[in-house]
């Protein structure tokens, strides 16, 4: 971009980034670009051209850019011109604030919209070229008004005198000239008359025979032909003179040329015309206001003069012209009056951000002194950002909570690492024990070893549960399987289940029932959990000795389960967290667990249309976990219970049993563990070598993982069942996939049964027992032994690898 002598907007800016959008801005509009590269440069320039103006560029240097707006706003010439930045970064590296407390008056972000900054542009010009165009029209009336000052003064005037009984009009040489010129000496007024515009000699005519007959003055405005053909506009006056009979005997006055007066007055008409389409056109809201002040001088008011049609519907303030605002809004802070204040006492322009609370918006606006100071006349020119103001602290509020998101899920992953290589640790360890005994090794100490391992792994299971539960939870994959149940035989399971955690730290527990009988139509395998959870919570956050209590009650048509510890107790300001997902709350985590159990005590028992909540005194005072259910209307327990045989069934006489896994130690493991059953097994680790071995060992009984490579456990039991003669065989799941949609789809493949890994010894025997369990039919049968951590507690795993 080449830089001309000088030009209507100056553009400075160190960098060559926004010279395409500046040069076609000035290509838009026709006007030429005066360009500069850094701050003195432009200082320079405009301390010798008025410019209409000032584009700053930001070539990544934000303090270098408010130095440069600075010293723009500071130089005499270029105080008043509008400063636009462009290019600034959306996040942009300074407040925004500084920039316009710098002197900016508008803020174009980066990318810089050709269209939107020659829309700015040609605002900021035309309202450019109005004022200058204003100020040369009040120039050129204020110099004719002077002349015609002059001319009366020194009798400059064209004089005539009309003999009206001769109609005879004597006039100097400058009357003559101003009636065209070439007026024969006493020329009748009919002569002078010829020469008017023909749309004003009606008019002067009249004005004429008024005069005469009312014998007073004469005063007339009209246009007369000028000799070089144009129209000229003058003002002729004069006073009627009778003679002794009373009659009207002459007309003696001056002839004024007023063809620049009216041309000016004409020309600051369209200026206005113009300046007022510019206002009311507007999409930004405009308002001239008067500020008041009270007799100390300080401002305290101010009265709207003047406001656009966007005013209304930025402020919401209707009919406010004439009217103050402490009369509209009352409550209007006084900050609003000082700063007006201040413009209007110094005349130096402002540009800020600021709230108004009464009017319940937030406004970007810029003041600027105009008319005469001592009028204390600010125009204001203002947007309505409430809605940029709100996205923007949504915004904030959206990052706080990524952040603290993003916190959780560190401190999550951290403590997931602990409590698996907590359980690892001393599985680990007793496998060691093992190996290095032998089988010289104590049977009581290797029983030892072995329910240690039992209960590590059992403490696995648990966690892989919970998370699971968790993510079925969140994506809504939770189907409850409400059934008729004791609430009393609930509860002692709970009780059961986390009755190893309790006795582990000496706890004193006791369990409270209803006197009468209470039946609940719930999922018992979810209601067990969530009690066990809020019991395995109390365990871990009473010291060790502590006092815990499970009570029920029936209250009204809802049934309140309580658990009751005398731990740490949760400060009041944490009571609302507890129950957010990975939340730990006391002792620094140092008590174990996930954060997970109590999100997933609250999301189970919502699915059943209760509530929970808890309580606590405070820090060290422990706390109370309540549980609401809704009671259904019901007339007790079923009267068909299930059989004995159903729930413990009866050993399962020797089989046949192929194990399909593609991890050989889980194959190999859970093989040993069913020949020690009295079975006869086989193993394959892939899809390919079970089918070539099912003719020749003809087992009863498969065992078939799911996901592995090469032929799937889905795939092999499709191909399986399309032999007839494996009609009666029994396909059996062994699977880390425990998900509906896994179940569903064993099912259609042809499972009779879906056990998730790992796999209770209870779980494969029920598997095994004849008949098959009495189970739901389709995929979900067989889990409910295999995935509730209630009946997994105390049972030797058979199988720990997923597939």
């Amino acid at each position: 971009m080449n830089a001309p002598a000088a030009g209507t907007i100056l553009f400075v800016c160190e960098s060559d980034n926004l010279d395409p959008a500046v040069a076609d801005t000035g290509a838009r509009l026709g006007e030429s670009v005066t360009r500069a590269r850094s701050a003195s440069e432009a200082l320079d320039l405009a301390r010798s051209t008025d410019f209409a103006l000032v584009l700053v560029g930001y070539a990544g240097d934000a303090p270098a850019l408010l130095h440069t707006v600075g010293l723009m706003r500071a130089n005499r010439r270029s105080s008043h011109t509008p400063v636009v930045v462009l290019g600034l970064p959306p996040a942009p590296p300074v407040p925004l604030e500084q920039v316009y407390e710098a002197g900016a008056i508008a803020v174009l972000s980066d990318p810089v919209s050709p269209a939107i900054l020659a829309a700015k542009a040609r605002f900021y010009l035309e309202a450019f070229d109005t004022a200058a165009e204003r100020r040369r029209a009040e120039r050129a009336l204020a110099q004719a008004s002077a002349r015609l000052e002059t001319i009366l003064a020194a009798a400059n005037l064209a004089v005539w005198e009309w003999d009206i009984h001769a109609d005879r009009i004597r006039g100097d040489a400058r009357l003559a000239a101003m009636f065209g010129g070439g007026m024969p000496p006493d020329a009748p007024m009919a002569v002078y008359l010829a020469a008017l515009h023909p749309d004003d000699l009606a008019a002067t005519r009249s004005r004429l025979q008024d005069a005469l007959r009312s014998g007073g003055a004469y005063d007339a405005t009209f246009r007369v032909r000028a000799p070089e053909g144009r129209w000229r506009w003058v003002i002729a006056r004069g006073q009627v003179e009778g003679g002794a009979d009373g009659m009207a005997r002459s007309v003696s006055g001056v002839v004024i040329d007023a063809t620049r007066q009216f041309e000016a007055e004409a020309q600051l008409r369209a200026s206005e015309e113009r300046y007022r389409t510019l206002f009311e056109a507007m999409d930004e809201a405009m308002c001239v206001i008067e500020v008041l002040f009270d007799a100390a001088g300080r401002p305290c008011d101010y009265r709207f003069v003047e406001t656009n049609p966007a005013f209304d519907g930025q402020t919401g303030l209707q009919d406010a012209v004439g009217r103050r605002m402490r009369d509209i809004a009352p409550a209007h802070e006084q900050h609003w009056f000082d700063i007006f204040g201040r413009v209007a006492v110094t005349g130096e322009p402002a540009r800020f951000v600021n709230e108004a609370r009464a009017l319940g918006r937030w406004f970007d606006l810029y003041a600027t002194p105009i008319g005469a100071p001592a009028e204390h006349r600010l125009a204001v020119l203002f947007k309505d950002i409430t809605e940029r103001r709100r996205g923007e602290e949504e915004l904030r509020r959206l990052a706080a909570d990524l952040a603290e998101a993003n916190r959780l899920k560190t401190e999550f992953l951290a403590t997931l690492a602990h409590e698996l290589r907590n359980p690892l640790a001393p599985i680990r360890s007793g496998l060691q024990l093992l190996g290095r005994s032998g089988a010289g090794a104590d049977p009581a100490a290797s029983a030892r070893v072995h329910a240690i391992m039992d209960r590590q792994l059992d403490q696995l299971v648990h966690l892989v549960d919970d998370l699971l539960d968790v993510a079925r939870v969140t994506r809504g994959q939770v189907e409850l399987r409400r059934a008729w149940i004791d609430l009393g035989e609930l509860l002692q399971a709970a009780a059961d289940t986390s009755a190893p955690l309790i006795e582990a730290a000496r706890h004193r527990f006791s369990l409270r029932l209803p006197a009468q009988p209470v039946a609940l139509f719930a999922d018992p395998t979810r209601l067990t959990q969530v009690v066990s959870n809020l019991l395995n919570n109390a365990a871990r956050y009473t010291p060790r000795g502590g006092v815990i209590e499970l009570a029920a009650e029936r209250q009204g048509e809802e049934l309140a389960i309580s658990v009751r510890d005398n731990g740490i107790g949760i400060p009041a300001d944490a009571l609302d967290r507890v129950f957010q997902m990975f939340t730990q709350v006391g002792a620094n985590g140092s008590l174990g667990g996930l954060g997970i159990g109590l999100s997933l005590v609250r999301s189970l028992v919502e699915l059943h249309g209760g509530s929970v909540a808890a309580a606590s005194p405070g820090p060290g005072a422990g706390s109370v976990f309540t549980v609401r259910l809704p009671l259904a209307q019901a007339g007790g327990l079923p009267v068909d219970a299930p059989a004995a045989d159903a729930l413990h069934p009866h050993p399962a006489p020797a089989l046949r049993i192929l194990v399909v896994d593609d991890n050989r130690d889980a194959a190999e493991t859970l093989a040993a563990l069913l020949a020690a059953m009295g079975h006869t097994t086989a193993v394959a680790n892939d899809g390919y070598q079970a089918l070539r071995m099912l003719p020749g060992f003809a087992p009863g009984v498969v065992f078939l993982d799911l996901g592995m490579p090469g032929m799937s456990g889905y795939e092999v039991a499709i191909e399986m069942r399309k032999d007839p003669r494996n009609g009666g065989l029994r396909l059996v799941a062994l699977t880390g996939w425990g998900g509906p949609a896994d179940r569903e789809r064993s099912a259609r493949a042809g499972f009779d049964l879906h056990l998730t890994k790992p796999a209770t010894l209870d779980t494969i025997a029920a598997a095994l027992a004849p008949p098959l369990p009495d189970v739901p039919d389709g995929p979900a049968a067989g889990a409910a032994a295999a995935t509730s951590p209630a009946s997994a507690a105390g049972s030797p795993s058979a199988a720990s690898t997923a597939g």
